[in-house]
């Protein structure tokens, strides 16, 4: 069975700086895959190149059996890939609704109120808001709100780029539980975390990345039990 997302090979460049060597990395189709590494490791940078926002020096990245080369970010989440980036990426003068919106902004169905008010069952405090500004919101209800956005797209992948990061204990709970609960409806997920004991409690495969090259790969849980991954990113 060939993969939804298969990178070959993948190199990216930022001026004379490799970032990313070599990559071979597949996802299949409903599965929850974590990304882990320290910062500068590649990570990010392998997201965008797989969404469209950098373009890959040499390899390929194939997404449904198709290349992506040449393809923009909007070409793609046509397609279903859809990207939640760091730093969330909310627009700040638009209400909570207007967000959301924007994440079907590309659909022609009749099922947009549908999915929004799924979305606000996930996320009850973003319904109790959704005429505020997201500019307005703490950092967890601007995490919900990228979240849910990506969601009213539809994606087939999503691709998640620290969720949790600068997020109070609770709100990181909210954010694995629902992380869970889209890769349990069938949503495939390529998750990039730096808590990498949450991101291999809930991932069925993981991948280890260090100077722009992975490092270990393997499931998840047999990762989290390495004395060599407990060392170097568990704190054990």
């Amino acid at each position: 069975m060939s993969a939804l997302l298969d990178l070959r090979q993948l190199s990216v460049a930022y001026g004379g700086i490799q970032a990313v060597k070599g990559l071979n990395l597949h996802l299949q189709e409903g599965e929850l895959v974590s990304l882990i590494g320290a910062n500068g490791a590649g990570k990010t940078t392998t997201l965008k190149a797989i969404c469209g926002l950098l373009a890959p020096q040499s390899g390929e990245v194939l997404y449904q059996g198709r290349s992506l080369k040449g393809q923009g970010a909007w070409d793609l989440v046509a397609q279903g890939l859809v990207m939640v980036p760091e730093g969330r990426g909310i627009f700040t003068r638009m209400t909570i609704d207007e967000n959301l919106r924007m994440g079907a902004y590309l659909r022609r169905d009749g099922e947009v109120n549908a999915d929004m008010e799924s979305v606000y069952q996930r996320f009850p405090r973003l319904k109790e808001r959704h005429r505020q500004l997201a500019g307005t919101l703490s950092g967890g209800e601007q995490q919900m709100l990228a979240m849910g956005r990506a969601l009213l797209a539809r994606p087939k992948l999503l691709l998640l780029d620290e969720p949790s990061m600068g997020l109070a204990p609770l709100m990181v709970d909210k954010i694995f539980e629902v992380i869970t609960d889209i890769a349990q409806q069938g949503v495939t997920v390529l998750l990039v975390e730096q808590n990498a004991h949450r991101a291999l409690e809930i991932a069925n495969r993981a991948y280890v990345m260090e100077s722009g090259e992975l490092v270990l790969e393997g499931p998840a849980q047999s990762l989290l039990n390495d004395p060599q991954v407990q060392a170097a990113y568990l704190g054990l």
